[in-house]
């Protein structure tokens, strides 16, 4: 076999054994430094004297000096402060409140509360899961329809996957070389586009079919406007100035990601603190859940950059590049391939797997085809909400199953969640139609004027 058909044999395999079930961080660290081994011989060299291990260790010291991704625990950190600050009961009251007027106004309050969270925390599973345990059945016992329901926590838990601050994003960043400040920009209007056109999907159900969404009984509607006021000032009003501060803060320059982070991580304590709900054992778990989390994704970045460097010097990346290329595609059915390829990954893998190993092999062609990254990023984004909501696998289904009701059917879960996966398509068909949704904002703050 030639060098080139052993690394692409080297990916074979790789694909093989995570739909095994082996850990894939693990896999890919082995597999780096095996087929590395071969790739780096030397006749007559000693066992223990190989580049392999040189580059092992060049990889690791790169992971945990990236100034990108020191980024990735602080924030992990703010969202599991927040996610155990007590405020999400009352967030979700108070914008209940305030959107009582509103057709459907409990699955509006619920998207938008998933919004607010999941731009907090950023964290899919805490989101749909919370949300499962307060909102769900509050729809439930107002008569709501279940698949509409479940359709709202489902796909309204994942929007922090886009909505800055994401650690989708900062991961992109690291992965591709880009810049996660705008990154962060880019993703702001195709995000809040995408939860607009979930709230008037709602609203359009409701108002076409009442029954689905029935109307609140006059007794917890009829609120004085001074309680609304006030609930809305003592939960959303301090979770919006922390999101704002920060983002504001990468945004506008006044702070790198690593330390808008920093300074949210702070600001999450402080926020717990007036909620009460600051302890001992609540900064234990967050820190514990904070280090796992993101030895996970460093030990990706460690194995997927092994990989990927033992890859291109089998001659791996080259084949594919040349392949592509053989097909003399336009960007556009480039684009169309790379997306439903993402699409079809997002049923066995995980997010993080998608942008660490994959996402990195289309990277190079980007250039070729005159593609931006960064607008290709936020397609990525947009794509890997699907896999959360799209069956077989669906995460974001699996998670509201586990707190919902046992007369809840999966079905029903999956079935509901389709429509606003069909949202995300609408979404990624505007964004490349109208390429200004992704890169006007970049563009305008950092485009020397």
């Amino acid at each position: 076999m030639t060098d080139p058909q052993i690394g692409l044999s080297m990916l074979f395999i790789f694909i093989f054994v995570i739909m095994l079930g082996f850990p894939i961080a693990f896999s890919l660290m082995a597999m780096g430094v095996g087929f590395g081994y071969y790739a780096f011989f030397v006749p007559g060299q000693e066992i223990v004297v190989n580049r392999i291990f040189t580059l092992l260790v060049q990889k690791t010291f790169e992971v945990t000096s990236n100034d990108v991704l020191t980024a990735v625990p602080l924030f992990l950190f703010m969202g599991y402060i927040v996610e155990r600050a007590n405020i999400l009961d009352r967030l979700f009251h108070a914008l209940q409140l305030a959107a009582k007027n509103i057709p459907g106004s409990l699955a509006v309050a619920t998207m938008a509360t998933c919004a607010m969270f999941a731009t907090a925390t950023g964290i899919v599973g805490a989101v749909v899961t919370l949300m499962g345990l307060l909102a769900f059945p509050a729809m439930l016992r107002a008569g709501y329809d279940v698949k509409l329901a479940a359709g709202v926590v489902c796909a309204g838990g994942c929007l922090g996957i886009l909505i800055p601050p994401s650690i989708l994003l900062i991961v992109y960043a690291a992965t591709a070389g880009v810049s996660a400040v705008k990154l962060y920009a880019a993703a702001f209007f195709p995000g809040f586009l995408l939860a607009t056109l979930y709230v008037v999907y709602i609203i359009a159900r409701a108002v076409i079919n009442p029954a689905l969404c029935p109307k609140l009984p006059k007794e917890q509607t009829d609120v004085p406007l001074k309680i609304v006021a006030w609930e809305l000032l003592t939960s959303f009003f301090p979770l919006a100035l922390l999101i704002v501060s920060v983002l504001g803060a990468i945004l506008f320059g006044l702070a790198t990601p690593s330390e808008a982070a920093g300074a949210g991580a702070l600001a999450s304590m402080l926020l717990a603190a007036g909620y009460r709900a600051l302890s001992y054992q609540m900064l234990k778990e967050s820190v514990y859940l904070t280090a796992r989390a993101t030895a996970m994704v460093c030990y990706l970045f460690i194995g997927s950059w092994t990989f990927a460097s033992v890859f291109a010097v089998l001659g791996g990346q080259q084949v594919i590049e040349t392949f592509i290329l053989s097909l003399n595609m336009s960007p556009v059915q480039f684009l169309i391939l790379t997306q439903i390829i993402i699409f079809l990954l997002g049923w066995p893998l995980e997010w993080t797997e998608i942008i660490i190993i994959f996402v990195p092999i289309f990277l190079p062609l980007l250039k070729v085809f005159e593609i931006d990254p960064i607008f290709f990023g936020i397609l990525v984004a947009l794509n890997t909400q699907t896999a959360f909501n799209t069956p077989p696998v669906a995460m974001a289904a699996f998670y509201l199953k586990g707190v919902a009701p046992p007369w809840v059917k999966l079905t029903d879960i999956f079935s509901g969640a389709l429509p606003f996966v069909y949202m995300v398509f609408l979404t990624m068909i505007l964004v490349y139609i109208f390429p200004g949704l992704a890169l006007w904002l970049p563009d305008y703050l950092y485009t020397p004027k």
